[in-house]
């Protein structure tokens, strides 16, 4: 198969400041041995990993709690055919610890729907892999 040279791979830090200035992720997961896709807002905790703010009853507490997943996020523009897609993977667990929650509840995502009780998941950044393209000829 014949290698793009327009696709560079990203290092990790450049893989992590991009989710930063995108407003919508995926949570890539297993249901019921098929892949899963739930779109949802974000944002980076301080030691990179990805935190969702949801309800204790909602999927992502749900289907991910202590599980492995992946969360995509991705930063693309038409115009001049250049973005970039990363990929973090690692364990995702419900913050359990008064202290974490409490920091979370002001430094970490305001979800976007009206919650009563607020749940925030941290998905680890185990592994981080990105790539961009760049460039208005690319492609052609």
């Amino acid at each position: 198969m014949p290698q793009n040279d327009a696709f560079r791979a990203l290092g990790r830090q450049e893989c992590l400041r991009l989710p930063a200035g995108v407003p919508v992720g995926r949570v890539i997961r297993t249901g019921q041995a098929l892949p899963a896709v739930l779109p949802v807002n974000f944002s980076l905790d301080t030691d990179a990993s990805v935190l969702l703010a949801t309800s204790p009853g909602s999927d992502p507490v749900r289907a991910v709690d202590g599980t492995v997943v992946a969360f995509e996020a991705d930063e693309f523009h038409a115009e001049n055919r250049s973005g970039r897609s990363v990929v973090v993977t690692g364990r995702a667990a419900v913050v359990t610890g008064p202290a974490g929650h409490e920091r979370l509840v002001r430094t970490g995502p305001a979800s976007w729907t009206p919650l009563r009780e607020t749940v925030f998941v941290r998905i680890g950044a185990e592994m981080v892999t990105g790539r961009g393209i760049g460039g208005a000829t690319a492609g052609r």
